[in-house]
């Protein structure tokens, strides 16, 4: 038997012990009668214990570093590109050995950015999950953006522009505090006919992330961007041409941040 399909994101967001109390309290209910639920999640519990045990981990060797830093040094020689291999440069990186950590090590750098942004995009649509099922979509009610964005000073490091998009089919309901990549951040929400829009923003790192971007995630869009300083991210499950249009509408109703 298989866990229920809709039910993939609290699951997740279980074992990693992202739920608040009102959701955690309600899922694990559901595991009591519902034994696909029940057996992914123990299975999803013993994966992660076994993923983390300390007898599986391994310290690579000393000598590591010191070949590395070799290897570097000796990329700044100006012949490197007419180098031939030598003995001695192969029997120094013992090549099954230190030279395949190498590589794996540099597998990693080249993949951590992705597995973090994988890592905040969970995020994000958990928190769209959140908000939905917890009856939280708004602190302050409201489809008048004069009030929104007034609302969020003092509360939040920065105050997003909180433009009326209802013309362009996507009108204003309020906003929210949410928490999102260790910090407080603001959520405006608005509209698509009867679908939500749940846009975070927080001050951009533009050594992380500089532009823009599209990703699906267990049957929700999330649309990412920079503009003014701040990070964007639009999400919702409406279909993606439309998020992408509530993107631009958005960027075309803001205020120009050089102004």
């Amino acid at each position: 038997m298989t866990a229920c399909q809709d039910k993939s994101i609290l699951l997740q967001g279980l074992v990693d012990a992202e739920l608040d109390a009102v959701n955690a309290a309600a899922f694990e209910t559901h595991l009591k009668t519902c034994n696909g639920c029940h057996g992914e999640y123990l299975r999803m519990l013993a994966l992660r214990e076994a993923v983390t045990a300390p007898s599986i981990t391994y310290r690579a060797p000393e000598r590591l570093r010191a070949n590395i830093e070799a290897m570097l040094s000796a990329s700044d020689s100006p012949n490197l590109a007419d180098a031939r291999p030598t003995r001695a440069r192969v029997s120094a990186w013992n090549v099954g050995g230190a030279g395949g950590l190498l590589a794996a090590g540099l597998g990693i750098m080249l993949v951590l950015p992705q597995v973090a942004d994988n890592g905040l995009e969970r995020q994000l649509v958990a928190s769209h999950v959140r908000s939905l099922l917890a009856n939280h979509l708004t602190d302050v009610a409201t489809a008048d953006q004069h009030v929104v964005r007034p609302w969020f000073n003092g509360k939040v490091d920065v105050a997003p522009p909180v433009p009326q998009l209802a013309d362009q089919g996507f009108p204003l309901v309020g906003g929210r505090l949410d928490y999102i990549d260790g910090r407080v951040a603001p959520a405006i929400v608005y509209k698509r006919r009867l679908h939500t829009v749940n846009l975070f923003a927080w001050p951009a790192d533009e050594r992380l992330f500089n532009g823009s971007k599209t990703v699906r995630r267990d049957g929700y869009t999330v649309v990412e961007w920079t503009a003014g300083g701040l990070r964007y991210a639009a999400v919702s499950d409406i279909d993606p041409n439309d998020l992408k249009l509530f993107k631009a509408a958005f960027e075309a109703h803001s205020p120009d941040p050089s102004h």
